[in-house]
């Protein structure tokens, strides 16, 4: 076992968890977090991204966070790039590396390999946006049924971000999405994945409104605000789709603030659902109630049981290496 990784829906509690693993850890394992948040990457999100503290952050080194200006873009495959060089780092500094976030496309990719996709089109997407915006947003599920029935079956009609991203492809390409996914790199191992998953989805559903809202209360306005002030930022850049920076962007667009709350709430609970989809999908993976009163504790337990099986399996390993014979003798 080379890392350990946490995995929920939006609000479940995660960074709290890994900082209590971080903290109970501290004087035999000590561990570095490696986010798996395709948000936390772009600097300047901070509000509504909840971001980590800067004292969580000096607590417990963090990595993935705040690498990006939020005009770039951040890939699936730069991430496993990126993961795979800090697990390696972290390990030889004899840390523990723990990943932790809610990105569900990330994990697969890193668990699984990644099947060669065209690069991102940005001409092509201008142009998906504004077909949309002129014939409405069906239009393209429409046209997705047509041109990749496969990937049409899969996506709900009103995922418009991923539906353009399959539409960007084919047009790209000349292929259909499904077509990529018709040969799969070769899997690798999983690490150990800990997923907290609600067992009361009205749980998961209170802690998202609670949330939304104190983020507005923190000032995600004003922070979006201060984005659309820079120039080279605009609304279909993958920064500003993020759940969230999204439905404000466009509410301050169309001068309807009063129903951002509900809007933004009603858009992470969807987002959460997604995530759990993907989590459902994932069989290797350990759940814990997120909303089990000892939820934090059962982490932490199960975290400090892995490392203690790992380090048991390590040290058996070297004495059976060390008991064979030599075969040079």
């Amino acid at each position: 076992m080379t890392y350990v990784c946490i995995a929920g829906p939006t609000a479940a509690g995660k960074s709290a968890a890994a900082m209590a693993v971080a903290e109970a850890l501290a004087a035999t394992h000590p561990v570095e977090i490696v986010s798996v948040d395709s948000a936390l990457v772009y600097r300047g999100l901070d509000i509504g991204t909840a971001k980590p503290s800067p004292a969580d952050r000096a607590r417990v080194p963090h990595h993935l966070i705040d690498i990006i200006d939020p005009s770039q873009s951040y890939s699936a495959a730069r991430f496993v790039a990126d993961a795979n060089r800090l697990i390696g780092e972290i390990a030889e500094r004899g840390h523990l590396p723990l990943l932790v976030g809610g990105t569900m496309l990330y994990f697969k990719a890193l668990f699984e390999g990644l099947d060669a996709m065209p690069a991102a089109d940005r001409a092509v997407r201008a142009a998906l946006v504004a077909q949309s915006a002129r014939d409405g947003p069906y239009a393209l599920y429409e046209e997705l049924q047509r041109v990749d029935p496969i990937t049409a079956a899969r996506l709900p009609a009103g995922d418009t971000q991923r539906i353009q991203r399959a539409l960007e492809v084919y047009r790209v390409s000349g292929k259909p999405l499904s077509a990529h996914h018709n040969v799969k790199p070769a899997r690798t191992p999983h690490a150990p994945l800990i997923s907290l998953e609600p067992g009361d989805r009205a749980w998961l559903h209170a802690r998202i409104e609670q949330r939304f809202r104190q983020m507005l209360a923190d000032g995600l306005v004003r922070e979006v605000r201060d984005l659309r002030r820079r120039r080279e930022l605009e609304a279909d850049m993958p920064s500003m789709r993020c759940v969230g920076y999204r439905q404000t962007w466009e509410a301050l667009e169309a001068g309807a603030l009063d129903t951002l709350a509900e809007r933004g709430i009603a858009a992470t609970r969807q987002l959460a659902k997604r995530q759990l989809t993907w989590l459902r999908s994932m069989p290797e993976r350990r759940v814990i109630a997120c909303d089990a009163p000892d939820a934090t504790a059962q982490v932490v337990a199960a975290v400090r049981a892995l490392v203690t099986e790992g380090n048991d399996g390590e040290a058996n390993d070297d004495k059976a290496g060390a008991d064979k014979p030599n075969a040079a003798a």
